[in-house]
């Protein structure tokens, strides 16, 4: 499949078809044959994914530096025996850009180029990192890819951009319009951005949309203490239990540690089975690599026990959100029954 045109590729890149790069200017989807021998391995370790989660500090604004500070953590996943490595939010570049942006920025026909030793090494594990994507049109995308077998499988925007508090992202990101799980060799994945995962409705979607991984990565700052410790830690980790189990799905939470312009990023990544348990956690406030088995069978075990995506009813929430989207701004008066 040749690359459309340029209007059309923005909506391309997005779609549920999981996409590949095989050169700067070809695109296509996973082939059977890979499909196939990817899953033959997961079978064969027992009907279990082994996932990394790479909690590190990125080198703000030095896309060269952390390419092969990505490089060096995905080899120490490969040395683990994972079959998945997954890295914060814009890990490539660091979070606090600003008009930065630009400079870091990667259109998709340039990954061959930039990213060749992420690609390379892809081929041995998959990855998931975040990154600043440039559209033809010269938007700007907070966005996460997923790479395997040596090709640009997946790319996630950032669909809810938070511009309160510390956050600004909405002078310097356009927002993505798309949330959609995608297949991939080693099961059927959704990514969501930080902000995307506080909307609980993103995390329905994906699910809805048959994701068994739920894939998140952050770069959530610490913001005070409270009995439970660091605040925002203990904020989200249950909204990742909350969503594992209400979703019956596998989340996996990647965060980033280190300061940027004075801020300081927090760490406490997670790995939540479909039952709300905490599987695996990272120590808070430094890079460590954790390493975590997740059996099918736990799937299998919570949607029998609690099969919430069986009785989702699709049919009246659209219908609801259709009624609540010809409300007028004003609002309407209830209806009294």
């Amino acid at each position: 499949m040749d690359v459309p045109n340029s209007r059309k590729w923005d909506t391309c890149i997005v779609s549920s078809t999981p996409l590949c790069y095989d050169s700067p200017l070809h695109i296509s989807p996973f082939g059977k044959a890979e499909e196939m021998a990817r899953q033959q391995a997961v079978d064969r370790s027992g009907g279990r994914l082994r996932v990394a989660v790479a909690q590190i500090e990125p080198v703000l604004g030095n896309l060269k530096a952390n390419v092969s500070l990505h490089a060096d953590w995905i080899r120490r996943a490969i040395r683990r025996g994972a079959d998945l490595v997954v890295f914060p939010e814009l890990s490539l570049t660091g979070y606090l850009l600003q008009d930065l942006v630009p400079e870091v920025a990667l259109p998709l026909d340039q990954m061959d180029a930039r990213l060749r030793p992420l690609l390379d090494l892809s081929r041995r594990i998959a990855v998931v990192a975040g990154f600043v994507e440039e559209t033809p049109g010269h938007r700007y995308h907070n966005s996460a890819m997923f790479l395997e077998g040596g090709r640009v499988r997946h790319v996630h925007r950032k669909v809810y951009l938070p511009t309160y508090g510390m956050f600004d992202e909405g002078r310097f990101f356009a927002a993505g319009d798309r949330l959609q799980a995608f297949a991939t060799p080693l099961g059927r994945m959704g990514i969501l951005i930080c902000e995307d995962f506080w909307h609980p409705s993103t995390s329905l979607v994906m699910a809805q949309d048959g994701a068994d991984y739920l894939v998140v990565l952050s770069a959530g700052p610490t913001e005070g203490m409270d009995r439970r410790g660091l605040a925002v830690h203990a904020t989200w980790k249950n909204l990742a239990r909350v969503t594992a189990q209400m979703q019956t799905l596998y989340v996996i939470y990647a965060n980033r540690v280190g300061f940027e312009d004075g801020i300081n990023f927090s760490g406490g990544s997670c790995i939540i089975d479909p039952a709300g348990e905490t599987l695996q956690e990272a120590r808070l406030l430094q890079e460590e690599l954790v390493v975590c088995d997740l059996p099918r069978a736990s799937l299998r075990r919570a949607r029998t026990l609690l099969p919430l995506l069986r009785d989702e009813r699709l049919p009246v929430l659209a219908r609801e959100v259709q009624r609540l989207l010809a409300v007028p701004a004003t609002g309407a008066p209830r209806r009294r029954r």
